[in-house]
């Protein structure tokens, strides 16, 4: 696996919010859930993202958004639109006044929720599935702007998951998992490949022939031993001329990118209370808990066991900010 293939393996929806919101104008809703990820996918209507600071990003049928929980926001027919709902820090669902739950009120039907119950008289229809913390890895969190609305035409997965978010089917959480996952996957692909996304140097390096070469041993080999020597030795290259244009495409040398990633990795398999810390240390390449918990307590400042108890929302802040 390449390294792109590597860090588009990260997305692992397990128990995602999965929606279809169906709304009849006027129409707003606030949104302050500070989830990691959201995906939204208009089929019908145009939807407006309004941020606080006035940036407003328009979403018709065929887009794809790619929301981070970093900004509070409204998504309505326009820019302006009072709100019909408020969703808070906690993802409770609440009138204007922010006294009444309308979580319950507004759901009709198989997970579709919204003000209009009846498809034919809908002005807009959105999908909507938001991943929880440690479902899509640091990097390419913040490869991504607050909101990406990626054109995606009438691309076969859109209405795919229009199909299935209405269907209550053995395994169905299992299939809408895997169509987010690939609707987000090929979302940032096509951002990356157009240059929508903020931080590409690391998808740019992967076509070069020797740090492309020098990510794929990295990514496929997190658990060996890399030194610059011996990835310069794998590679073909000197050591000098591979620090430098690793450095130069990646935007950081070879062995800080690879503690990096192999904290990523390592948050994530954190996240498993069936692995023990020795299995998680051996995993990403330390030959004892200690090491690793040394070199994890480093780089995301709170030691592997602290994270690991620590609730799932503070534990991804602290993270943020320690990368």
């Amino acid at each position: 696996m390449d390294a792109l293939g590597s860090l588009l393996n990260g997305p692992r929806a397990r128990s995602p919010m999965m929606l279809r919101v169906v709304m009849r104008s006027p129409w707003s809703i606030r949104i302050e859930d500070t989830a990691p990820l959201t995906v939204v996918t208009v089929t019908r209507g145009t939807a407006v993202l309004t941020y606080d600071d006035g940036t407003t990003h328009r979403v018709v049928p065929g887009d794809v958004a790619l929301v981070r929980g970093t900004h509070p926001y409204a998504v309505g027919d326009q820019a302006g639109t009072d709100w019909v709902a408020r969703i808070d820090t906690h993802g409770d669902c609440f009138d204007p006044t922010g006294t009444h739950s309308v979580a319950e009120d507004m759901c009709f039907g198989v997970r579709s929720w919204g003000n209009c119950d009846d498809d034919t008289s809908a002005d807009a229809i959105m999908l909507i599935g938001t991943y929880a913390t440690g479902e899509v890895s640091q990097r390419l969190l913040d490869a991504l702007d607050r909101c990406t609305v990626v054109p995606m035409g009438d691309h076969p997965l859109v209405g795919l998951l229009e199909d299935e978010i209405v269907r209550d089917s053995p395994a169905q959480e299992a299939v809408l998992n895997r169509l987010l996952d690939l609707l987000l996957i090929t979302g940032l692909r096509q951002s990356m490949e157009s240059g929508r996304m903020r931080a590409t140097q690391w998808y740019r390096a992967h076509s070069d022939p020797v740090v492309g070469n020098a990510l794929r041993l990295l990514h496929n080999g997190i658990e060996e031993s890399w030194t610059v020597s011996s990835l310069a030795a794998a590679t073909g290259v000197s050591r000098a001329v591979l620090a430098r244009r690793f450095t130069e495409l990646v935007g950081e040398p070879p062995m800080a990118y690879l503690t990096a990633w192999r904290m990523s990795v390592a948050a994530d398999l954190l996240a498993d209370p069936a692995l023990s810390l020795r299995a998680v240390a051996r995993r990403v390449g330390y030959g004892t808990p200690f090491a690793f918990s040394a070199a994890f307590k480093r780089h995301r400042g709170m030691s592997p066991a602290a994270f690991r108890s620590a609730p799932s929302r503070d534990a991804a802040e602290l993270s943020a900010r320690a990368t």
